[in-house]
């Protein structure tokens, strides 16, 4: 897991909304007791940490020095993200709050089904859509941060030993090598979030630059932070991507990668001839997300049911499966070099249920502290939303109907 350090608040004057009221040393007094009934949590995933480390090793496995020495090089400053994200919590107006959970609209529709889009955001869906978007990953970007998901996905289980950061870590190195990062590489990052794995990318392999772009400023002015802060020469741009053209010239890019981010968009093909178009002759495409699975079956009003509650939980618009995105993918001019899931027997579910279990915990701590008067109202509006149907996507996971770690590489020829 990430060194815990001491903590410094971030908030450059164009990225967050509020700031925490630390007028008075009163307010500040109650602020670090709230931090510190919370930080268990944060001691608990070191503690897990290093216990891992004294599990014996699997020789054909990377091993978790390595794991560590990466973890080291993308260095999240956990302590200091968690603060930043609970004081930015706590300060949200009933606005935001309110604009959060009403964006969990767009998750009850698909983009397959225009006329309940329609129906329910009106002629103009796909701007109402950007418009949940921002304020959904707004408020949940800071949500996750309070656990070990900061980097807003659960990654396939790469190593059964590993945590859930380590899992990450293993996963976006099997990314640099698919896509054949090298020193002097410009790369192109699809829903960015706070641009912790581009950090990992430039770090992993000194020399290569990222540019990023999300929907979210929030977002965006954090990954500009962190970034400036480590000396990194990548870039972010606030970008949605279901407004097309992309920002950037013919053959800008040496290579492409994506993290569960192409629900979101209402147009695959027409998104994968620019992203064709953008990237060089030659360069690989990394394809990470959600899909339904073969044994899923839209008739069975069980999965029916488990798609309703999971959808939500996932953040999922769209339902692609693997065929619509290798097809996408062909129809645009790309040859697709791999196609599977890149779990250990196809399964999350062992690193789902360690984030919900976490999260689950961390929800009966900040009811009691609402109880107690020590946070404000909202904070059980939000922990309760979050916490809604982990079970459910785990059932999914094990019954094999769908995935969130269906891995395409793919590579535009060279004319």
């Amino acid at each position: 897991m990430a060194t815990l350090t001491s903590p410094v608040l971030i908030t450059p004057a164009d990225s967050f909304n509020q700031r925490a009221s630390d007028s008075s040393e009163n307010d500040a007094i109650a602020h670090e007791k709230r931090l510190a009934a919370l930080n268990p949590f944060l001691a608990k995933s070191r503690k897990q940490s290093r216990k891992a480390q004294r599990t014996p090793k699997n020789p054909d496995a990377i091993t978790l020095e390595l794991l560590n020495e990466l973890d080291r090089e993308s260095q999240t400053n956990r302590l200091q993200t968690f603060r930043t994200s609970f004081r930015y919590l706590r300060n949200l107006t009933q606005q935001q709050v309110d604009d959060f959970m009403a964006s969990y609209v767009i998750y009850n529709l698909d983009w397959a089904d225009e006329s309940q889009m329609v129906a329910a955001l009106g002629p103009n869906y796909r701007d109402r859509v950007g418009e949940c978007l921002r304020a959904y990953y707004g408020v949940l970007n800071h949500l996750c941060a309070l656990g070990a998901v900061e980097k807003m996905y659960i990654p396939p289980l790469m190593d059964r030993r590993a945590s859930v950061l380590e899992n990450q870590l293993l996963y976006e190195r099997a990314i640099a090598r698919s896509i054949g990062l090298k020193s002097g590489d410009r790369v192109l990052d699809l829903g960015c979030g706070r641009g912790r794995v581009a950090a990992h990318m430039a770090t992993a392999i000194p020399g290569v630059q990222v540019t990023g772009i999300n929907i979210d400023p929030n977002q965006i002015a954090q990954a500009r932070v962190f970034s400036d802060e480590r000396g990194l020469p990548n870039e972010f741009v606030v970008q949605d991507f279901n407004s097309l053209p992309l920002p950037f010239s013919d053959n800008q890019f040496d290579a492409f990668y994506q993290i569960q981010a192409l629900s979101l968009c209402k147009d695959l093909p027409a998104l994968f001839r620019e992203i064709y178009r953008v990237v060089k002759p030659g360069a690989r495409v990394s394809l990470l997300d959600w899909v339904s699975l073969p044994a899923y079956d839209p008739g069975n009003a069980e999965h029916v049911e488990l798609m309703r509650r999971v959808k939500p939980l996932i953040g999922a618009v769209g339902t692609p499966t693997p065929k619509s995105l290798e097809v996408a993918l062909e129809a645009a001019g790309f040859v697709v070099v791999k196609s599977e899931n890149a779990s250990l027997d196809g399964l999350q579910a062992l690193l789902i249920d360690k984030v919900d279990v976490y999260f689950r915990a961390m929800r009966q701590m900040i009811l009691g502290m609402v109880k107690l008067r020590m946070l404000p109202p909202h904070f059980k509006t939000l922990i309760d939303r979050l916490c809604l149907d982990g079970e459910a996507f785990v059932k999914m996971d094990k019954m094999r109907l769908i995935t969130t770690s269906y891995w395409v590489v793919a590579e535009k020829p060279v004319r």
